[in-house]
């Protein structure tokens, strides 16, 4: 675990010192919810916050003891984020930390089973090994099942005491209010564009249409890189080219599902929202209006058939996006999906 990477993605730091000043209080959250696209580095703030809270370093009657044995320099001074040096941070380093323990989807599967969260609950209910805290992650929290959410929940109504949860989900996510309202909300958002920039400037040499790729992955630096590495450029001018088509109604749904389902479906999908949610902008601006594409409900008798066909149409796309962490089959709910693409994009 490079718990240390959060610490390069200048954008993290508003939610690190919150939590920097919480450590050094003593008034940690028990749980915290981190509400993030992909891409804004999620997971590396959730590694930063279990180091910063099973670091030994941070604590001084630790830092005394391993002090006695030569582990830390006396007198050092504690600072409010992970060491790196400690026995702590060497374990969660080598991803051997008996205090840690994380939960994700399963290679292949489409939810979180209750099994998993029981292990966790079971390993969380046990004393610390280092006599610190404890630290249970939830990746991809909006795949746990009906079944799994619940035997959480009485994780978050009865707590252990010095233990630390976090969960990991998108903004549009499905989990229970009874579990989202029991925990502390972070929601990240994208940085400015020009640091969004400037940090992929210096992470790669050769030039590229960063601003481009921004745009494409909602503003999120880390998918932005993924994406470019992936071959953007392309993808863009296929997927212009499959709307086009779509909206003239001159290609067949069942051909083009089936090519993007077999073709890297999830980042067209990421695409499909951001293009409908710039088309809506337009039509919003053009009608006099400030509201945003950002789910929003208006009533229908609000928004002109055009606009409301659009919402309609990102709201399916969304939904799309959420199924594909369950077993729905996508090809027909994508077909479904572009039928209704060529009704809202017709004329």
């Amino acid at each position: 675990m490079d718990f240390l990477n959060a610490d390069s993605l200048p954008w993290l730091a508003r939610w690190q010192q919150p939590l920097r000043d919480a450590r050094a209080a003593r008034r940690l959250p028990h749980s915290l919810l981190l509400l993030s696209a992909p891409g804004l580095g999620a997971e590396q703030l959730a590694n930063w916050m279990a180091a910063l809270v099973l670091c030994e370093g941070q604590d001084p009657a630790l830092r005394q003891a391993h002090a006695a044995d030569g582990a830390l320099a006396a007198g050092t001074v504690p600072v409010a984020r992970p060491c790196g040096a400690c026995a702590s941070c060497a374990l969660l380093r080598s991803d051997s930390h008996p205090d840690y323990h994380s939960v994700r989807l399963e290679e292949d599967a489409k939810q979180i089973k209750v099994d998993q969260v029981r292990e966790l609950i079971d390993a969380l209910v046990l004393k610390s090994y280092l006599g610190g805290y404890k630290v249970g992650v939830i990746e991809g929290a909006e795949a746990l099942n009906t079944n799994a959410a619940n035997a959480f929940l009485k994780t978050l109504e009865e707590p252990c005491a010095d233990t630390l949860l976090v969960l990991i989900a998108r903004p549009t996510h499905r989990l229970p209010a009874t579990i989202a309202s029991r925990c502390m909300r972070m929601v990240l958002r994208p940085p400015a564009t020009g640091v969004a920039v400037g940090w992929l400037q210096a992470h790669v040499a050769a030039q590229q249409n960063w601003e481009a790729a921004l745009v494409l992955a909602g503003g999120a630096p880390l998918l932005a890189l993924e994406m470019q590495g992936a071959g953007i450029a392309v993808l863009e001018a296929e997927m212009q080219t499959d709307i086009k088509a779509l909206s003239a109604g001159s290609v067949d749904v069942t051909v083009l599902a089936n090519h993007w389902v077999g073709s890297n479906l999830a980042l067209r999908i990421t695409w499909l929202e951001n293009w409908i949610t710039g088309r809506v902008h337009t039509y919003l601006r053009r009608d006099g209006s400030s509201q945003s594409a950002g789910r929003v409900r208006l009533p229908a008798a609000l928004l002109k058939p055009k606009i409301r066909a659009l919402f309609e149409l990102l709201d399916a796309a969304r939904e799309l996006r959420r199924l594909g962490n369950t077993g729905v089959n996508q090809q027909l709910a994508l077909e479904a999906l572009l039928l209704g693409g060529r009704t809202a994009l017709a004329g």
